[in-house]
């Protein structure tokens, strides 16, 4: 179904809702990736839903892929949310910053390595914590380009010094050298 601004609202509707209903993963994905609580990830949801129907009657299926273009909301939403609070958190002491690392812990997944996954994609910034999100997510490197608005070769490009920089992280030290 093409939209047009003769699309009756409620075959508007009818097409969102089918559309969101099909790619929520997306949604989900996104918000898990941005709030370690689960009242915040409920917000989120709710906004990158708002946005995104907000964005639908100007959504063109001959430029991108629903997908494409709803990852592209969510993330901008989500840094947007992200951005916001680390301003009110400028404010406020670090005690918000540890209650944000201590839920994490608290609602880790049954997977030691996914949680710490999920700790580590919450340190990072925000461009770099979609960059993994979507690498995460299978998306090749034009597709992330794409979605965040940069070349398949500087999303590749980036997402090796991710990589890098990750490996690094891990990388155990030995401490037995003198």
């Amino acid at each position: 179904m093409d939209i047009t601004a003769t699309t009756p609202i409620a075959e508007l509707q009818q097409r969102f809702a089918q559309l969101l209903a099909q790619h929520q993963g997306i949604v989900l994905k996104v918000a898990r990736g941005y709030c370690a609580q689960r009242d915040d990830r409920s917000d989120l949801i709710q906004e990158i839903s708002t946005q995104a129907w907000r964005a639908f009657p100007a959504f063109d299926p001959q430029r991108a892929q629903f997908s494409t273009w709803l990852y592209r909301i969510a993330l901008n939403t989500a840094i947007s949310q992200l951005r916001s609070r680390e301003l009110r958190r400028q404010y406020h002491s670090d005690a918000a910053l540890e209650e944000d690392m201590a839920s994490i812990a608290d609602n880790a997944e049954d997977n030691a390595s996914l949680a710490q996954l999920n700790q580590l994609i919450h340190r990072l910034p925000a461009l770099d914590r979609a960059l993994l999100l979507l690498h995460l997510d299978d998306c090749s490197h034009r597709e992330i380009g794409d979605v965040l608005g940069i070349s398949a070769s500087n999303a590749a490009t980036r997402l090796h010094r991710l990589r890098q920089q990750l490996r690094s992280q891990f990388a155990p030290t030995d401490t037995t050298r003198g």
